[in-house]
């Protein structure tokens, strides 16, 4: 018999954390300007010194790190690309396991590839692993998907190599190390001492210079010498950029398990191909649907082309999580920014005339505004049938 497991709907939905929480406590702390890209620095060691007494964290002992590793034999993902529920596959690693990290600073982060805000995370968690490695820190990635895309190994490989994690990575599909943790949220940091117990922990964005010297910490209490005092700068660009200072749109689910303020006249309906009209008059956070669509509890599939989806929104970034057809067709896609081509306002994945094309499942970023943020009328209009919306989320 199949063992049953828990639904990522009822595991899931902790992506949009309280972005601001950390960053207004640092704020408050240290006078940190959180608007830059970079973390504080600054070579006068008497400032450095300041800083780390007003956001030194304090090291509790949360318990014992749980084991990590497979409970019978282990393979890493080259042995076969398929995804197995008892076993937990490994990337850029051999398997890993509490036992074989013991006597290591351990820093365990929970993320998904196509979360706004663990994409948002990995430029620093990648500098921490880089800088610290040698002074013996061991950075762990635990990849346990919201989406059934995300569990499949070969598109969570893709993803590891397009957004250049080298550290170890372990395929937790099955949720069985996010439930060990008991954890709750995209991201999760989890900071562990060489005595194999949980000094600390993080969710969500932000407080970066708190989270570094944690690892500083507990660097030095194994016997680490020659640290560096200062923090690392992440350069993170694209949908790894941090967010915007004016975002007033929350993350919106097109799977009716989750929608909220859908603002079409048809009444939306479950796992039942239905044509929807764009509404007449969108207010701030309403979206609606035009086109013969099937809306699923994960996601919306478009039956015929073409059709679009509609959104008043206020931010800097407008992403939204798309995959292609079932049979991994690229679906084609022209947006508009109140009715004309986005221009100089394209995101990453559009081009400046509007167009672009979905390849594989994941977090396209349609809008990057240059100018004046204020609440503007957003379209994406499918030329081809097929695709699968999930999620926007903004920034």
């Amino acid at each position: 018999m199949r063992k049953k497991r828990l639904s990522f709907v009822e595991i899931a939905g902790r992506c949009a954390w309280r972005l601001f929480l950390g960053a207004v406590l640092v704020f408050v702390a240290g006078g940190i300007d959180m608007s830059d890209i970079g973390l504080p620095h600054a070579d006068d060691p008497a400032v450095l010194a300041a800083s780390a007494a007003q956001v030194q964290p304090t090291l509790d002992d949360e318990g014992p790190m749980p084991e990590i590793g497979n409970p019978g034999p282990m393979q890493t993902m080259n042995d076969k690309e398929r995804f197995m529920p008892e076993k937990t596959l490994w990337l850029n690693s051999a398997p890993l396991n509490t036992q074989s990290l013991r006597g290591k600073v351990v820093l365990v982060d929970f993320w998904t590839y196509s979360c706004i805000n663990s994409l948002r995370n990995l430029p620093y968690v990648q500098a921490w692993a880089e800088k610290y490695k040698a002074a013996g820190l061991v950075v762990i990635g635990v990849h346990t998907p919201e989406f059934g895309f995300e569990t499949l190994p070969p598109n969570v490989k893709t993803a590891v190599q397009e957004y250049n994690v080298t550290y170890p990575v372990a395929i937790d599909s099955n949720y069985r190390i996010w439930q060990a943790f008991n954890n709750e949220y995209w991201p999760a940091d989890y900071f562990i001492d060489a005595k194999g117990r949980i000094r600390y922990h993080h969710y969500g964005e932000g407080d970066y210079l708190q989270s570094e010297f944690v690892i500083q910490e507990l660097l030095a209490q194994n016997g680490a010498t020659g640290l560096s005092a200062t923090t690392v700068a992440a350069s993170g660009k694209g949908v790894e950029a941090p967010s915007g200072d004016d975002q007033q749109s929350p993350e919106t689910y097109v799977g009716l398990r989750r929608a909220e303020r859908f603002a079409s006249p048809e009444r939306p309906s479950l796992n039942a191909p239905k044509t929807y009209t764009a509404p007449a008059k969108l207010a701030l956070n309403q979206w609606g649907l035009s086109g013969s669509w099937d809306i699923g509890p994960e996601s919306g599939v478009l039956e015929k082309a073409p059709g679009a989806i509609v959104f008043r929104f206020h931010s800097r970034d407008l992403h939204f999580v798309l995959g292609p057809t079932t049979s991994g067709k690229p679906v084609r896609f022209k947006v508009t920014l109140d009715g004309a081509a986005p221009g100089a306002n394209h995101g990453v994945d559009a081009a400046a005339d509007g167009t672009g094309e979905v390849r594989e499942p994941r977090l396209y970023q349609l809008i990057r505004q240059k100018g004046q943020i204020k609440d503007r009328t957003f379209e994406i209009e499918f030329l081809d049938p097929g695709v699968h919306a999930y999620v926007f989320t903004f920034g």
